[in-house]
């Protein structure tokens, strides 16, 4: 089972943090909500960085404004995430250029739609 980590997941079920959180979920991933002013997100504990997860994480699936994101870059980097998907919204040019700066290759593409889903699905 993969382990994905969702960064800007939210508690809101109208926000694309949640819709992914539930779409990886009915997918069969084990999923890892990010947000640090979040306690919970569909009754999973949340953790306010990659970095704070013990466990490996396959991948990470970014929701969160470019210039959080430009932040979020580097803890991604130091957990040594490989599969990293900035989502329309998360995909300014700052945030491409952070990443491979630090030698990720970001897939630029709706994560929910990459793993057969609809976001209007959820």
């Amino acid at each position: 089972m993969k382990t994905v980590a969702i960064i800007g997941a939210s508690s809101n079920r109208n926000k694309y943090g949640n819709k992914a959180l539930r779409a990886f979920e009915r997918q069969g991933y084990r999923v890892i909500p990010i947000n640090p002013n979040e306690r919970q997100v569909e009754g999973h504990a949340t953790y306010a960085s990659v970095t704070d997860v013990a466990e490996p994480i396959d991948m990470v699936t970014v929701y969160v404004p470019p210039a959080v994101g430009v932040r979020v870059m580097d803890d991604i980097a130091r957990k040594r995430i490989k599969e990293v998907w900035l989502n329309p919204g998360a995909d300014g040019p700052e945030v491409v250029a952070r990443a491979t700066e630090l030698g990720l290759k970001p897939i630029i593409a709706c994560s929910i739609m990459g793993i057969g889903e609809s976001p209007s699905r959820f």
